[in-house]
């Protein structure tokens, strides 16, 4: 009736829908993952626009403007004078002293020497 060929060949079949229908169910898991974090993803740009928004009002120049005078005698804030604004060339440059040329050159000689072997010299 049967012959062990034809029941070979139905056990392979078998085992072979069996491994598709495994494989089909973990790519739909799958999918559903990464449908999951794309909306994640959405939620976070929504939020992060939304944030963004709420920026841009919260620092509106007349709002702020209007909380500078609210707020004068508590922050004792004044006009910045054109004069205070200065360029990197206007600052003093800070003299270096001895101890901190010392201090620069024996932090210098506490690292590990280059061992790196260049070929020219034999160690």
């Amino acid at each position: 009736m049967f012959r062990t060929s034809d029941i070979v060949l139905i056990a392979v079949m078998v085992g072979a829908a069996a491994f598709t229908y495994q494989t089909k169910h973990d790519a739909e898991n799958q999918l559903d993952a990464v449908r999951k974090i794309e909306a994640q993803i959405r939620f976070e740009e929504d939020t992060i626009d939304l944030l963004k928004a709420d920026w841009s009002l919260l620092t509106q120049p007349s709002r702020l403007q209007k909380l500078a005078q609210t707020y004068q005698s508590e922050l004792q804030l004044e006009p910045v004078d054109a004069r205070q604004i200065v360029s990197l060339k206007d600052l003093p440059v800070r003299q270096l002293t001895i101890e901190d040329i010392t201090r620069e050159a024996g932090s210098m000689a506490d690292a590990a020497p280059d061992r790196t072997v260049t070929g020219g010299i034999a160690q």
